[in-house]
């Protein structure tokens, strides 16, 4: 028995796309929206229920602006599949999907994005959005003269304007209510937030010039010192370290034994600039901060290492991870997330330990005052597993795979714990070395994470949320400093006195100035304000009168 094939029109299977999206690939939206309201109220209804109608006649209305018997199909399928796509990870993960969430996804690299894709993301983009765009071919296509066309095409965007109007005039005080509470709700709807955070990208996002970057501390110099030894600091900038996990904060498990061991300086209240790295790393490094952010200023000037270069300072930049986003643009720098170092890179990707391979070489290399920055690939989830050798392996059972949602809290933290333990010894095999250079140089270093993660508190995974909607484990980053005697008696510093006001609240904007005031550069951007060792080079200037 032959099956006949069903006849539509363009416009009727735009409407059909649009009803699915919005019943099949916006669960997290529909549960935002709706928090908080009584299931069993009319009320509650009415309402989903007119902002149902609205939002499919928006999509039906936009899509119809573009579609046609030629086009409506390849479109639909992109719309659909886009859809199922980001509503996998908006359930799994708890994901806000606007202008900086898609900024993290371009700059992904192959080795990041595998460890998000899973059997469950094929079976749920497969379910919602692949055999619905298949399906897409099934029916056929019916035509009309163009006349009549477009008319009627006229007409469908007409009547969509109108019903989105009437939907929502009678709950309009609720919804505009709703929006201006929950204003990050609207990342939620897919695949409309897609289209606007890609658009916003491509077309309203700041971007890095083709030429040169404006030009920051023109008046820099580096600040001569009779008989001083050159300075060796080195900046560890930390990925997805959250300030709750380390036991130096008061955490109940042990995960910084080897930091403990040393003589470092905790800095108990430190914040970040954004929520992704894509946000945190070229602002904790421009002099714009978070408390002045201005997104196309930061990436159109200079950062601090032009600066300090300016000043004569050598600078060098070693990655583990996606690169330097811009922030050591022209500067020396060394890619080792492919280094192959016998012991230190299974399945491809690196250990951190692989940012001190050659670092003496390095070192020994260098004439005058060095600053190199590591940045580490450090707890990047979800694979946190996949962060850290199998000796680091103490707190267990850890999820070992790389779909959260199948792991039990529990094995999450493990995972998770064991990455930043992994991180401690990391940083303590940086500092036996740097002691090991007191004889040539005076040493120091600062470790500081680029922004947090969430564990699965209330639903949430990973990183990237709006940062004022963001919660505390996303923002609140460990910042730990270790001074060698050399340097703190070449900079009269007290160390007592930092370490007694390590408890006061410092953050990212306070990194730029640090820099400066730590390689004994001077500039007219500098603002020993923020500089968090001046008040304690000021206490060991008067006690030395």
């Amino acid at each position: 028995m032959r099956i006949s094939r069903p006849a539509l029109h363009t416009e009727t299977l735009v409407l059909l796309a649009a009803l699915w999206l919005l019943a099949a690939c916006n669960a997290p939206f529909w549960h935002s929206i709706l928090a908080g309201r009584d299931p069993h109220a009319p009320g509650t209804w009415a309402f989903m229920a007119a902002l149902f109608t609205a939002f499919a006649a928006a999509y039906t209305g936009f899509a119809l602006l573009l579609a046609t018997r030629w086009t409506v199909r390849p479109l639909l399928a992109i719309l659909l599949v886009t859809g199922a796509c980001v509503s996998f990870y908006m359930e799994r993960y708890s994901v806000y999907f606007d202008r900086t969430m898609f900024a993290n996804v371009i700059a992904t690299n192959w080795g990041e994005a595998r460890e998000l894709l899973s059997i469950e993301f094929v079976r749920h983009v497969l379910l919602l959005g692949v055999l619905p765009a298949v399906a897409l071919w099934w029916p056929r296509l019916l035509s009309r003269r163009p006349l009549r066309a477009a008319a009627v095409r006229t007409g469908w965007i007409t009547g969509a304007a109108i019903m989105v109007v009437a939907s929502l005039l009678p709950v309009f005080a609720d919804f505009a209510s709703a929006m201006r509470n929950q204003r990050e709700v609207r990342h939620l709807l897919a695949p409309g937030n897609v289209v606007a955070a890609s658009a916003s990208y491509y077309f309203g996002r700041a971007s890095r010039p083709a030429g040169p970057l404006a030009v920051v501390g023109q008046d820099a110099r580096t600040v001569a010192t009779p008989d001083r030894r050159p300075t060796l600091f080195v900046l560890v900038v930390g990925e997805t370290a959250r300030a709750q996990n380390f036991s130096l904060n008061g955490y109940d498990r042990l995960t910084n034994p080897e930091l403990a061991k040393r003589d470092i300086v905790n800095f108990r209240n430190a914040t970040s600039c954004g929520t992704s790295t894509e946000v945190s790393l070229p602002c904790m490094f421009s002099p714009y901060g978070r408390e002045n952010y201005d997104e196309r200023a930061i990436l159109s000037h200079e950062s601090v290492l032009h600066v300090l270069h300016r000043a004569g300072v050598q600078v060098l930049w070693r990655d583990n991870q996606s690169g330097c986003k811009g922030v050591c643009a022209g500067l020396p720098a060394e890619q080792m997330d492919h280094a192959a170092v016998e012991g230190l890179c299974p399945e491809g990707q690196c250990y951190d330990e692989v940012l001190l391979h050659g670092l003496d070489r390095v070192v020994r290399d260098a004439h005058g005052n060095l600053l190199v920055v590591l940045h580490q690939l450090g707890s990047h989830g979800p694979a946190y597993y996949r962060r850290y050798p199998a000796a680091f392996r103490r707190f267990a059972p850890a999820c070992e795979q790389d779909e959260l949602r199948r792991c039990t809290p529990a094995e999450i933290v493990n995972a998770y714990d064991n990455s930043l333990l992994y991180t401690d010894y990391f940083l303590a095999q940086l500092i036996d070395f740097l002691k090991t250079q007191s004889g040539r140089y005076d040493t120091a270093m600062l470790y500081m994470s680029d922004h947090g993660e969430s564990l699965g508190e209330s639903g949430l995974y990973l990183h990237g949320m709006p940062y004022p909607i963001a919660p505390d484990v996303q923002k609140h980053v460990p910042m730990v400093a270790w001074f060698s005697p050399g340097f703190a008696s070449a900079s009269h510093l007290d160390v007592g006195c930092l370490r007694s006001r390590a408890a006061q609240p410092v953050s990212h904007d306070n990194l730029f100035h640090t820099l400066l005031g730590v390689m004994q550069v001077q500039a007219s951007v500098y603002q020993p304000d923020k500089d968090i060792l001046v008040p304690c080079r000021a206490v060991t200037a008067r006690n030395a009168q």
